[in-house]
């Protein structure tokens, strides 16, 4: 497919015009960020591995009535979606302590939690994407009561998903983050799952050693993230078991 005129270009993924009214065309780049873009790299290989992988859990939430903006993967690094109107929340539900909530209450990391806590971030690199509630969502604007309620039941359904595939495969779901997003079908307007879902968006724990198989690999410097995010695709199937990792090939004299 020809490139078109850009959209938008954020940290990991990049937005073109895409070849029919109410589409675009998302690239998955291989750019890994962590603490609000502060550490930064190229990881080879990355954006393609996202990108299958976001396909396989959008396709399989579609097969269960979950809507997502996912329409067709193009090529190995891009995809069509439909285009959707953002709401400015980053929504994220915790089945295991971990990351901001243990260093937030002082929970050790791993301690299951009484139930999935579903939590609104506001969407603002500038200032760190700051825990929300829903009132201040609604005081300012940013969703309605009714896409609040509408919102945390999509989470719960994709958590519900999400978590017994991963289990299927070895894999604890620890937490993951989701952007959703307003489409409109003549007078009625729908929420939809959009953004990606991947390893990048995932807290994924092997359920007998602990090893982590997300970006937090990345973050606390714990080994090689293409290796971990092929260890994922591979447990699930979306590339064969003896692929190696997706990174540049190694020319020998």
């Amino acid at each position: 497919m020809a490139r078109r005129k850009l959209v938008y270009e954020g940290k990991a993924k990049i937005l073109y015009e895409g070849p029919e009214p109410g589409t675009l065309v998302q690239y998955f780049k291989d750019d890994a960020t962590a603490f609000n873009a502060e550490k930064r790299d190229v990881i080879d290989g990355k954006g393609v591995l996202n990108n299958r992988l976001s396909e396989f859990f959008m396709t399989g939430l579609n097969s269960i009535g979950v809507p997502t903006h996912f329409i067709r993967r193009i090529n190995m690094r891009e995809q069509l979606i439909r285009a959707v109107e953002i709401i400015p929340l980053e929504v994220v539900v915790r089945n295991l302590a971990a990351g901001q909530i243990s260093q937030r209450l002082g929970i050790e990391e791993g301690t299951p939690l009484p139930r999935p806590i579903v939590e609104f971030y506001y969407k603002d690199d500038d200032l760190g994407d700051p825990l929300v509630s829903e009132e201040h969502a609604i005081a300012f604007g940013w969703a309605s009561q009714q896409d609040l309620d509408d919102m945390v039941s999509l989470a719960l359904r994709v958590n519900d998903f999400l978590s017994g595939l991963m289990l299927a495969v070895g894999i604890k779901l620890v937490d993951f983050k989701i952007e959703i997003g307003r489409v409109w079908e003549g007078d009625y307007m729908r929420l939809i799952i959009a953004d990606e879902i991947s390893p990048d968006s995932c807290r994924l724990w092997d359920t007998e050693s602990g090893q982590k198989l997300d970006k937090d690999v990345f973050r606390r410097d714990l080994g090689d993230l293409a290796d971990a995010y092929t260890e994922v695709a591979r447990r699930l199937g979306v590339l064969p078991s003896n692929t190696a990792p997706v990174t540049k090939p190694t020319l020998i004299n």
